[in-house]
C-alpha cells in the first residue's frame, strides 16, 4: 500500500509541475527603419543595406535600397521566446542567393524602440556568415 501511495504522490507531483511556458509576443505595430548587414566571417568586408519594414498584427512587409539584398517582400511572423519566425509569402526568381530571403528562424532581441534579429550560418564544419537586421520604430 505504501508503494502505491508514494507512486501516486510522485505522479501528482510530476503532473503538477509545469514545463516552462513559451511566451508568444509580437512586434509593436508601426514602421521601422534600419539596416541589414551580411557579415562575412572570412572577409573584412560587410555590405550594408538600408531597409524599411512595416509590422501590423502578425504580418510584415519591407523593402531595401539594394535589389534583393536582403530579399524583403511581405508575409507573417511569430515570436516564441527569443526566436522570431518569418514566413515570406512572395514568389522569387532564381537568379540570386535565396539565403537572402527573409524567411525562417532568427534570434531576436528588443531594446526600447530598437529591434535586432540575426541568423548565424556558421557551424562546426564551416565558417560562412551572419545576417543582422537592426531596425528602429519611427515615431508618427
Amino acid at each position: 500500500m505504501r508503494k502505491y501511495l508514494l507512486f501516486a504522490l510522485y505522479l501528482t507531483c510530476l503532473i503538477g509541475c509545469d514545463k516552462e511556458t513559451q511566451t508568444h509576443t509580437k512586434v509593436p505595430d508601426g514602421i521601422y527603419v534600419g539596416t541589414f548587414q551580411r557579415e562575412l566571417v572570412w572577409s573584412g568586408s560587410d555590405d550594408t543595406a538600408n531597409i524599411t519594414m512595416t509590422f501590423s498584427s502578425n504580418t510584415w512587409s519591407g523593402y531595401s535600397d539594394k535589389t534583393k539584398y536582403p530579399a524583403l517582400c511581405q508575409g507573417t511572423y511569430s515570436i516564441v521566446g527569443d526566436t522570431i519566425i518569418f514566413v515570406n509569402q512572395c514568389d522569387w526568381t532564381a537568379e540570386f542567393d535565396w539565403s537572402l530571403i527573409l524567411s525562417g528562424k532568427y534570434v531576436v532581441k528588443s531594446i526600447g524602440s530598437t529591434i535586432e534579429f540575426y541568423r548565424d550560418y556558421r557551424s562546426a564544419t564551416s565558417d560562412t556568415f551572419v545576417d543582422r537586421y537592426k531596425i528602429i520604430k519611427q515615431e508618427k
